[in-house]
């Protein structure tokens, strides 16, 4: 059975533990303990019982999803090897430090308890060899000043742990109520991990000592990193459990439910996998100056001919500091009235009123551009400019006004998606681009690219839920995130290169291609690709901007008379301008 069990999730969670245990018939433990931290504390709850009965009052208060939302649990369940049967020596244990309380269990036992340093600042008051390793732990952060694990060094961690080691068996989680940290014994690990993938429903995991449930109050898609001393089974609407063994000797930080750091001690074998790689945010470096040509060619069919129309078009590229639009052709195959200007987000546009009868229209537009690179991101801001929250001054702000409001959903969906959000600016410690890149980053692993599994409708909070979608779909889920934290964001359409046409070709390359860019102090406008996990650079050919899709939509119109049966063709090449 599990005797520690240890969870980290992007934002809140509520699941329900059913300490089998303490049913009727069952082998008790010695004691057991849960601790969590609800959201926005720095405090945390603690529920533990020494010695229990069968079917006590607080192992069913813990069975209840409704009392213990948060993003961080530590369940312990005692065989006591050392102290007597008292709370004082019931895991997990809680000390206060750097303003904030500190949890700590411990799954081993030590042959012999450490000596603590002279006149320590934090000493046990049980009599558990675990007590005495986790009073030593807070004694060398006090020492080094170090408030919280965010500060501290994960190899110096490692190598403190790995001293301690050699007092006996180690396998331990510590949190400060942000970041989780777990180390493996340095001789046989005896944690294992499970990173838990949204889309799930109502899920469960446990055995016949102990059940955890998710999904009571609604199943919430949380994505999440769960360490424990035995694998658990898993049933439910949700994904296969992929146990994976936490490498002897290593240390992991995990935050938010993202692993976000590793570090192993000189002694442990390279064996072993994580549950996911490390993300990396480094900010890429200046691109090249590259020309590319364009065609984009849309053909409409109709069954019965179209009488009376008025189409819009939004075909020609931007020309700006970052872009130069060398030549332009735009022919349209139906003639009509036509006029051109530029749209209320500056986008040029050409509307044609058609009044003779057609049952094609050819639409082809060729455009040569030159793109310019200026290190996205390399010049940083003042510090003051880059943290959560954003401020702006108003007449910022009303400029801005069309880029700050998120799209109109129920709010208990908007409540959610904020959460969402939250749980980025929360693991990347309030630091506004390394928020941006990681949640690019995110939704380029975490959501499936699925053609044909949206449509127009689909709202951000759709794609949320679901995990998938298309470009246009991870542009509005970005936006969405964005405004909800005070960040402008605009919807881009344009076109992306991705290479010879000699290479495989690319799900985007044959089409529009969507993305998002958000307004940064001091920066200016930002682009960011979610479908492809990077920053907009050389290979990015911006049309048109707008709050969202309809505001930049490529071809549009209105069919007043005729037109039924309508079939539409559109195909994009991008390629290299002369083999440059």
């Amino acid at each position: 059975m599990p005797n520690l069990l240890a969870m980290s999730f992007e934002g809140a969670l509520c699941p329900a533990f059913d300490l089998r245990c303490l049913h009727p018939g069952a082998t008790r433990p010695d004691g057991w303990g849960l601790g969590y931290y609800p959201p926005g504390e720095q405090s945390v709850t603690v529920h533990k019982e020494a010695a229990p009965i069968h079917g006590s009052p607080q192992s069913e208060f813990v069975r209840r999803a409704d009392h213990k939302e948060s993003s961080t649990f530590v369940l312990h369940l005692r065989t006591a090897l050392w102290g007597a049967l008292t709370d004082a020596n019931t895991q997990p244990f809680a000390r206060a430090w750097g303003g904030r309380e500190w949890l700590f269990a411990h799954s081993g036992s030590l042959e012999r308890r450490p000596i603590l340093l002279p006149e320590p600042l934090f000493e046990p008051v049980g009599a558990t060899d675990s007590e005495f390793v986790f009073c030593e732990l807070l004694n060398r952060m006090a020492a080094r000043r170090w408030r919280s694990l965010g500060e501290a060094d994960p190899q110096v961690l490692a190598d403190w742990l790995l001293d301690l080691n050699t007092l006996g068996t180690l396998d331990v989680v510590l949190t400060d109520g942000l970041d989780l940290l777990a180390w493996a014994d340095r001789e046989r690990s005896g944690l294992t991990s499970w990173l838990l993938r949204p889309p799930y429903g109502p899920i469960a995991l446990g055995d016949a000592q102990v059940g955890v449930e998710f999904g009571r109050d609604g199943a919430r898609n949380r994505k999440g990193v769960i360490v424990s001393s035995a694998p658990l089974e898993v049933s439910g609407a949700g994904p296969a459990a992929e146990w994976t063994p936490v490498p002897a000797g290593t240390l992991w930080l995990v935050r938010q439910g993202e692993l976000r750091a590793e570090a192993r001690s000189s002694a442990a074998p390279m064996a072993g996998a994580m549950p996911r790689r490390i993300r990396k945010l480094d900010r890429p470096p200046q691109g090249e100056t590259r020309r590319l040509d364009v065609v984009h060619r849309t053909v409409y069919r109709y069954a019965e001919p179209v009488e009376r129309s008025t189409h819009v078009f939004r075909l020609t590229p931007m020309h700006d500091r970052k872009q130069s639009l060398l030549s332009h052709s735009f022919e349209v195959s139906v003639e009509g009235q036509a006029r051109e200007y530029d749209d209320v987000f500056g986008n040029r546009v050409r509307r044609l009123s058609v009044n003779t009868p057609f049952t094609e229209m050819v639409i082809e537009a060729r455009s040569r551009v030159e793109l310019l690179d200026t290190a996205p991101l390399a010049s940083r801001p003042l510090r003051s400019h880059s943290t959560f929250p954003l401020v702006w001054l108003p007449w910022q702000r009303n400029q801005l006004a069309p880029y700050l409001l998120p799209p109109e959903l129920p709010e208990s969906e908007l409540g959610d998606l904020t959460d969402y959000a939250m749980s980025f600016v929360r693991r990347n410690d309030d630091d506004l681009f390394d928020t941006l890149m990681d949640v690019n980053q995110t939704i380029f692993e975490e959501y499936r690219y699925v053609p044909g599994s949206t449509h127009l409708g689909t709202t951000a909070y759709q794609v949320h839920a679901t995990r998938q979608g298309v470009c246009q779909d991870f542009a509005n889920l970005f936006i969405c995130m964005m405004r909800l934290l005070g960040v402008p964001a605009r919807y881009v359409c344009g076109y992306v290169y991705t290479g010879p046409r000699s290479s495989p070709p690319h799900p985007h390359a044959e089409a529009s291609h969507a993305w998002v860019q958000v307004y940064l102090p001091e920066e200016g406008w930002v682009g960011f690709d979610p479908t492809n996990g990077i920053l907009t650079q050389t290979d990015h050919v911006r049309v048109a901007c707008g709050r969202a899709y309809s505001d930049a939509t490529p071809t549009s119109g209105t069919l007043f008379v005729g037109g039924r049966g309508e079939e539409l063709e559109v195909s994009v090449r991008v390629e290299l301008a002369n083999g440059v």
